[in-house]
């Protein structure tokens, strides 16, 4: 309080002497406004004096200078004094009539002041000594105690700030450790690795707290306790010693002792929580290991074919080499796990069956990869003999067909035709071909519902193929016993003669795959799986946009909106060109596509292999692995050009042909587009943006002569006599020369770059259509033919068409390229393999 403490002097002092029995000594000095204190601040005062637990209070009034009214005053107020009294020392007023009014007073008020203790009247400080030792007494009562108001109040108020970051520190504590105990274990390794690692740097930040508050206590008791260590006199430090603690001191140490009690229940209790997230750590990684362990004994392929059992097979063999070592994880496994539950893991429940898991797979792995090279073993058998028959079969089908009608006139030929097919049948023992029932009680154990399927079509192409030679015995038989009619022919297939498709046949059978193919991408779309997070190969980390492009978005076009218009299309076919070009902005998505898929490729043959993907195929239940379902995108929007082809042939001059025609003109331009689009992103070295060129007109390979006039000398090239194989990019402003380069990568045809080497502006070029009467040879030539280049068209194996018709229309348009789209060049000059131009 202000009124009391803070004023120099300060009307109530705690100096930290002592009496004789230890009791501390609170003295009220002279001060003539004593009486004029209010009670309030008078008692709160006298409460935070009197707060330190004590054996009691002895209390020294000074009032030789002052009046009895000053003594009643104060002796009143004592009288509430809220501590443990032991003793009231009070040193009258010095002067006579002061002393005989005061010795009065305290004989006829004693009873009023409610003093439970004595009240010892003295007349000077030397009788005070003989209570109370000087070395317990500051200067002002003639004592030798050291003592500084000012350095006091400094002291209280550190000491009253140390307490409040105690408390606060305290409370933190108390926080950070009530949410530990609420928080919930993760179910993973990486979550677990998080939270580990995050409580870890809280902790770390309270400890820091915590020993910064030390620090301060400490710093803080160190300042009290100066006044002893400086002390110049040997008497003065035992003085000071004498003392023991002092108020402040003992405060301090009993916040510094709350702080460490604080700080080791802190470390006891993080210590548990901490050992309960190293647990939950390695329970995850256990479980993770456990997995893994696990989808390798799980592994149940079969295949559907020879070629894929063959290469499950090879599969296997290098599964079964690297399958020692999670052989020999496991076992090391299911002793860490023995490990953690002999040292009390929380989770012993769910490490224990586990553990018997693992010794289960590592005692089973033997029998199991043997029964699994039998099972192998049988579905490569039934695929081969499924193999043969089918195989059985085409050969006496063309068997049948080859006997010529003629030749079975006479006795001799139908005997000669009796004995080839009679010949033919004995070759069944050797393929080993089986009846139905035979197949079945030999391959029951590895029939799935697709091998089922399989096995019945192969089984009653059998039946149809003998049934066939049966009625063919017969009938040449007959013919060679009586010669009475020509033998007639035995159609090989039963079915009757095929007519013309009506659109109605193909919608059905296309639809079906576009289901599919649907269905596929869905598959596709949910390979992010996570269970399998651990599997993921580091080169495809966070670059999915590159492996799959867009083909999300292919999907949701497909699922969502054309599949649903493309069924509307079953019952009106004639729709179908319609439909096409409603939607002809949205399938510029799969020249997108194409555009990604080189990268695409790039980064499926650095992880193609790996376990992540060969995880999602079994998962999947997927037959083909994942690449062969991204090459889909670019094998069906090439489909969709031969369905509307096929379409065009069926629907000559009906309802709807015009739209099929416009819809096949723009399924052919987007194929276009993605073609050029690939071979220009190709484009190096060129120093401007060939994005800014405008509309790709044509692309492709040419020979090239090239000659320069310089004055009045003309030189050519010293390859004169060896054209130079160019590609060529032609622009409506600018006709681009590079250079094609292939290269070969680890087995893996590289996709072709190429190098810019010069350019040509259209608006300064002319050209003449024939070379010295070579119709395959062009010029083109520039100010006024300075240079000179000879091109020459390469016409496209097994076909006659030739570009230089459309590139001679091109450059002799200039101005008027823009208007070189027009759907009739399309059908016209474009090549269909081989070393293709194409344009737009």
């Amino acid at each position: 309080d202000q009124g009391l403490l803070g004023r120099p002097g300060g009307q109530m002092l705690f100096a930290g002497g002592r009496g004789k029995d230890g009791a501390p000594i609170i003295t009220f000095p002279e001060y003539a406004g004593f009486s004029e204190i209010p009670n309030e601040d008078f008692l709160n005062v006298v409460t935070y004096l009197t707060s330190i637990p004590s054996i009691g209070f002895i209390i020294i009034i000074d009032r030789r200078r002052d009046k009895w009214s000053a003594v009643k005053a104060s002796l009143t107020r004592i009288g509430a004094f809220p501590g443990n009294l032991q003793l009231v020392f009070v040193l009258r007023p010095s002067r006579f009539i002061q002393r005989a009014i005061a010795d009065i007073g305290i004989k006829l008020y004693r009873d009023d002041f409610k003093m439970k203790v004595p009240i010892i009247m003295l007349n000077s400080v030397s009788d005070l000594h003989g209570y109370i030792d000087k070395s317990q007494l500051t200067r002002e009562l003639g004592g030798t105690l050291e003592y500084g108001h000012s350095q006091w109040i400094h002291h209280r108020t550190a000491i009253e700030n140390f307490a409040m970051t105690v408390k606060t520190t305290a409370q933190m504590l108390q926080t950070f450790g009530t949410d530990l105990a609420e928080t919930e274990l993760p179910n993973d390794v990486p979550c677990t690795e998080e939270l580990l690692s995050s409580h870890t740097e809280q902790h770390k930040k309270l400890k820091d707290e915590l020993r910064l508050a030390v620090k301060q206590g400490a710093t803080l008791l160190t300042c009290i306790r100066e006044p002893v260590t400086r002390s110049a006199t040997s008497k003065l430090r035992q003085v000071y010693a004498s003392l023991g603690q002092m108020p402040c001191s003992d405060c301090l140490n009993r916040l510094l002792a709350q702080l460490d009690e604080t700080e080791r229940a802190f470390d006891q209790f993080w210590s548990k929580h901490q050992l309960k997230l190293e647990q939950c750590l390695q329970l995850r990684h256990f479980e993770q290991d456990f997995r893994e362990v696990s989808s390798f004994a799980g592994f149940t392929d079969i295949g559907d074919s020879v070629t894929r059992v063959k290469h499950i097979l090879k599969e296997r063999k290098q599964l079964e080499e690297r399958g020692q070592e999670p052989l020999e994880k496991a076992q090391s496994l299911a002793l860490h796990g023995d490990q953690l539950i002999q040292n009390n893991h929380y989770a012993i429940d769910s490490i224990r069956p586990k553990c018997v898991e693992l010794r289960r797979i590592c005692d089973d792995f033997a029998n199991e990869t043997k029964k699994k090279y039998d099972i192998l073993g049988k579905s490569l058998e039934l695929h081969k003999q499924l193999d043969k028959a089918s195989q059985w079969c085409e050969a006496g089908i063309y068997l049948l067909a080859s006997q010529a009608v003629d030749k079975c006139q006479t006795q001799e030929g139908a005997e000669t035709a009796l004995c080839d097919i009679e010949r033919f049948l004995e070759t069944a023992k050797d393929h080993q071909l089986l009846n139905a029932k035979e197949f079945y009680n030999q391959f029951d154990m590895i029939l799935t519902p697709e091998i089922k399927v399989r096995m019945s079509e192969v089984l009653q192409k059998l039946e149809d193929v003998q049934e066939m030679f049966e009625k063919r015995q017969v009938s040449l038989k007959k013919l060679s016993a009586k010669q009475t009619r020509p033998v007639q022919p035995v159609a090989p297939h039963p079915e009757s003669s095929p007519k013309r498709a009506s659109p109605k046949s193909i919608r059905p059978a296309t639809l079906g795959k576009e289901i599919r193919y649907s269905r596929t991408d869905k598959l596709i779309n949910k390979l992010e799986n996570p269970d399998l997070i651990h599997l993921v190969p580091t080169a495809i980390s966070n670059k999915k946009e590159i492996l799959f492009g867009n083909l999300s978005e292919i999907y949701e076009f497909h699922n969502r909106i054309f599949l649903k218009e493309l069924e509307n299309c079953i019952e009106n076919p004639e729709l179908l060109g319609r439909c096409f070009l409603k939607r002809k902005e949205d399938l510029q998505i799969y020249e997108k596509y194409c555009q990604n898929k080189p990268r695409s490729e790039a980064l499926w043959r650095q992880c193609g292999d790996s376990l992540f993907f060969q995880e999602c195929q079994r998962k999947l239940d997927h037959k083909l692995s994942l690449d062969a379902y991204l090459l889909k995108p670019v094998q069906r929007i090439t489909k969709y050009q031969l369905l509307l082809k096929e379409m065009l042939k069926c629907s000559k001059n009906s309802e709807g042909t015009a739209e099929l025609e416009e819809a096949l003109a723009t399924v052919l331009d987007i194929i276009k587009s993605a073609n050029d689009s690939m071979h220009q992103i190709a484009i190096t070295g060129y120093e401007g943006d060939v994005h800014e060129l405008g509309k790709l007109l044509l692309q492709g390979s040419f020979n090239v002569w090239t000659d320069h006039k310089k004055g009045h000398n003309k030189v050519k090239d010293l390859a004169r006599f060896k054209p130079m194989q160019r590609h060529l990019f032609l622009y409506a402003k600018i006709l681009l020369f590079c250079k094609k380069r292939e290269e070969n990568t680890d087995g893996h045809e590289k996709s072709p770059s190429y190098s810019f080497k010069n350019s040509l502006k259209m608006s300064t070029v002319g050209i003449t259509e024939n070379v010295k009467g070579d119709n395959k040879k062009f010029e083109i030539w520039y100010n006024g033919r300075e240079e000179v280049y000879i091109i020459q068209v390469l016409e496209v194996r097994g076909s006659g068409c030739k570009c230089q018709p459309f590139i001679i229309l091109c450059i002799r348009s200039k101005g008027c390229l823009s208007d070189c789209s027009q759907p009739v060049l399309h059908s016209k000059f474009l090549p269909k393999t081989g070393n293709t131009v194409t344009f737009r």
